[in-house]
């Protein structure tokens, strides 16, 4: 595994000096193949160690690129994390020669508000402007795909208040809230999407995935989603629940179907 910085030094401001970065597990190919950008959930105040590395190893072992972000969270607010997220989709294309990525072919798969942050990649690609306006900057930031994993999606009474909070401040407004329930912002460029989530989980409900999902089925995008009886919140790729040791294999199966 090898780390990068995903912006050039002094390009952004940062709150608390964090300076974001993306953690690479590229495989050894003779032929480009499929990537897939990976959030890691903690609310907008962390990135949770465990929905990182562990699913980068295991989309590796599927056959996939995999780089996970390590994006800017509280005190920083809207718009650093998107544009770290959207930083990244643009790097990876950027390097796909070298790193033998087919570039029509990058995933943005995010956990909890991860999910919230890759949902905002497939749904704010043409709200977020760049940022530096280098070379990088010049790719496009649109992913092909995307893969939520009980994702914070609504600001509406299924919402996880913190989340929104931690990434727009205490004075959170009810425009802001609306503007940014994503379910609300998908349109028919938003790309295919795989969603996972679990009945019991009582940190951010499942009618957050079923809300997207009702979303992108209006706009004719296609759509996968699996709804588990058991597993609490930030299960990632835990096998605590003996059903949920499939998600991994479903979405492969997903991938594939997509073309991937």
């Amino acid at each position: 595994m090898e780390t990068i910085k995903l912006w050039p030094k002094g390009a952004i401001e940062t709150a608390d000096g964090f300076e974001p970065e993306l953690d690479i597990y590229t495989l050894e190919t003779d032929k480009a193949i499929g990537a897939i950008v990976i959030c890691p959930g903690g609310a907008y105040t962390h990135r949770a160690p465990h929905e990182g590395r562990d699913i980068a190893l295991r989309f590796n072992e599927y056959g996939y690129h995999a780089f996970v972000v390590q994006y800017r969270v509280a005190p920083n607010r809207f718009p650093a994390p998107q544009q770290d997220v959207f930083r990244a989709v643009k790097l990876v294309r950027a390097n796909a020669e070298e790193w033998k990525v087919r570039p029509e072919q990058i995933a943005v798969c995010g956990f909890s508000a991860g999910g919230h942050l890759a949902a905002c990649s497939g749904t704010l690609f043409n709200e977020i402007s760049p940022v530096c306006n280098d070379d990088i900057d010049k790719f496009e930031q649109r992913p092909d795909a995307l893969i939520l994993s009980y994702p914070v999606i609504s600001g509406s009474e299924y919402g996880h208040k913190g989340s929104f909070e931690n990434l727009f401040g205490k004075d959170l407004s009810a425009d802001k809230l609306e503007k940014y329930s994503l379910e609300k912002r998908i349109t028919a460029e938003t790309p295919p999407t795989f969603l996972w989530h679990t009945v019991e989980d009582a940190a951010v409900p499942m009618e957050n995935s079923m809300l997207f999902a009702s979303g992108l089925r209006k706009h004719g995008i296609s759509v996968e989603m699996h709804i588990f009886p058991e597993g609490r919140h930030g299960l990632g790729m835990l096998e605590e629940v003996p059903a949920l040791k499939v998600w991994p294999e479903l979405c492969r199966t997903w991938l594939k179907d997509i073309g991937f």
